[in-house]
């Protein structure tokens, strides 16, 4: 029996993939519908397999659909066309999902193996694909419960008002959507609002109650508007839909559980230290959160929290020192550390961080780097800081008790700029900074431009933290004199409401200061 099976259903022709284990089992497998004649998977068989194979991806049975005219089939309603000379979309939409709902979905279970709920039931597609998907899922939901949207067309008019007005889906569902952040940008039509129609999508179905873990969106850096990008998201698409396997103590197959947080398994494991992939809701750049947590039971008021930058590179250091530190009866009190890092396997994720930690500057604001080479893209400092402030502080106050109190923010270089940026702007948002060897040459010293507005709240009394500069002897001099400069500005306005030390560690340079500085930072914080 082959596994690629073209089967004629209403006057369509559908391309059937079955696992492998089909044709040797009599078990029943999910289904994934596939809009355009399932190009997104047509050209990647071999990849699924070794997908499923390895554990990576459960077995599907994947279905692609044929479209007659998919501009009227793929359409909610009627619109005109993008252009002079280009057609019009008729908006047939409601019929083609109704027919895929009561015809073929029918035929398909009668013919297969299926797992007929809803729960096991998908609907994918990219472009105008992913928007009738998406509208089967609102029309249908007692069908499709499970939502592929690849790149999806919500610039189609009308959509977002229909999606503002509306509820978020059944929460019932599960949704992936992706879309890369070069899409539509040389458009000049509706299309250019592209990426920013679907950071709205998310941010709006979350904000209308749809379960956050219900719902994953991945923004790639350089994706365009094809089919190529879109068949690579596919595969990550079907994880998150159906979910990875692995293998149970007794050495069989099941379903990864969904849990929020994971204990840290493989490799060297540090007590009470547990990992978490997180989306930002705005942006919908994805971080990976590393938490560790004192083994006492926390105080009344909750634990101290120390929130780290560049968590790939500090946070094992930070999270050990703690654990050792923070020792009863005479070590310091012990406190929460959580790490901010990004999916890598480096210590510094040096575009990811340019982005997030900085104001956007032009080449003409920065010096020349060493190699000659060009910035990495920058600006991302404001949606960095509302995903720390809505989306990750709620989440780790969810996961352990925590004294909102008690909150610190350490970062280190760009990251040091970064802590001085949140304390000269919403200061409010830690009560503890800790600024190690800060950038603020950055973008022509542009944060020595904030200092007024902040001299007149320390002149006020209004500021309230404690701040930490710290740096190392040998590092530019430039840095030192800068960093110097700053702690002499403060210290004046030293007293009961505002705390500023400074610290130079002798003969460490800017990354061989990073342990030396960890020292200081637990008697800082202790």
């Amino acid at each position: 029996m082959k596994r690629i099976h073209s089967v004629q259903v209403s006057g369509r022709e559908l391309i059937v993939f079955l696992p492998q284990s089909y044709l040797t089992s009599d078990q029943h497998y999910p289904v994934a519908y596939v809009q355009d004649d399932g190009d997104l998977f047509s050209s990647c068989y071999n990849y699924l397999d070794h997908l499923v194979a390895t554990g990576q991806l459960k077995e599907i049975i994947l279905v692609g659909i044929s479209s007659h005219e998919r501009n009227h089939e793929y359409t909610p309603w009627p619109a005109e066309s993008l252009a002079p000379g280009m057609p019009t979309f008729d908006g047939r939409g409601r019929e083609y999902v109704y027919e895929l709902a009561d015809v073929i979905k029918p035929a398909i279970d009668s013919q297969y193996r299926t797992l007929p709920e809803a729960a096991h039931t998908a609907i994918m597609g990219g472009s105008f694909g992913g928007l009738i998907s998406l509208f089967a899922g609102y029309w249908r939901p007692e069908v499709f419960g499970r939502l592929g949207l690849l790149s999806t067309s919500f610039w189609y008019e009308g959509v977002m008002s229909f999606l503002r007005e509306q509820p978020a889906p059944s929460s019932a569902q599960r949704i992936y959507m992706s879309v890369g952040d070069c899409e539509g940008i040389y458009k000049t039509n509706i299309q250019k609002n592209m990426v920013a129609s679907t950071k709205e999508v998310y941010a709006l179905w979350l904000e209308k109650g749809f379960p956050e873990q219900q719902q994953r969106f991945s923004l790639t850096e350089g994706g365009t508007h094809d089919l190529l990008f879109m068949a690579q998201q596919f595969p990550q698409a079907l994880q998150w839909l159906f979910g990875k396997v692995e293998k149970s103590s007794n050495g069989q197959h099941e379903e990864e559980a969904m849990v929020p947080y994971s204990r840290i398994t493989s490799g060297f494991e540090i007590p009470n230290t547990y990992h978490h992939s997180m989306r930002a809701k705005r942006s919908g750049r994805e971080y990976r959160i590393s938490i560790s947590v004192p083994p006492d039971p926390p105080p009344a008021d909750g634990y101290p929290v120390l929130y780290v930058l560049d968590g790939n590179a500090v946070f094992g250091s930070m999270a050990e020192a703690m654990r050792l530190q923070g020792r009863k009866p005479h070590g310091i009190e012990p406190q929460v550390i959580v790490g901010i890092g990004y999916d890598a396997d480096v210590p510094m994720v040096t575009d990811a961080r340019f982005y997030d930690y900085t104001e956007k500057a032009d080449a003409s604001e920065l010096p020349e780097r060493r190699d000659h080479s060009a910035w990495p893209k920058t600006g991302g400092i404001e949606e960095f800081i509302a995903f720390i402030e809505e989306d990750l502080k709620p989440a780790v106050e969810r996961f352990c008790s925590i004294d909102q109190k008690r909150q610190g923010l350490f970062g280190h270089s760009l990251g040091g700029y970064f802590a001085l940026y949140v304390l000269f702007t919403r200061p409010e948002a830690f009560q503890t900074y800790i600024a190690g060897s800060p950038s603020i040459w950055w973008k022509r010293h542009s944060l020595l431009q904030k200092w007024p507005a902040v001299e007149q709240r320390l002149q006020k009394g209004e500021l309230h933290a404690a701040l930490l500069i710290a740096i190392g002897e040998e590092e530019k001099v430039d840095m030192v004199a800068d960093a110097e400069e700053l702690y002499t500005r403060m210290l004046p306005y030293q007293g009961d409401h505002f705390h500023v030390s400074f610290r130079k560690m002798e003969r460490e340079g800017h990354i061989s200061v990073l342990h030396p500085m960890i020292s200081e930072i637990m008697r800082f914080i202790g």
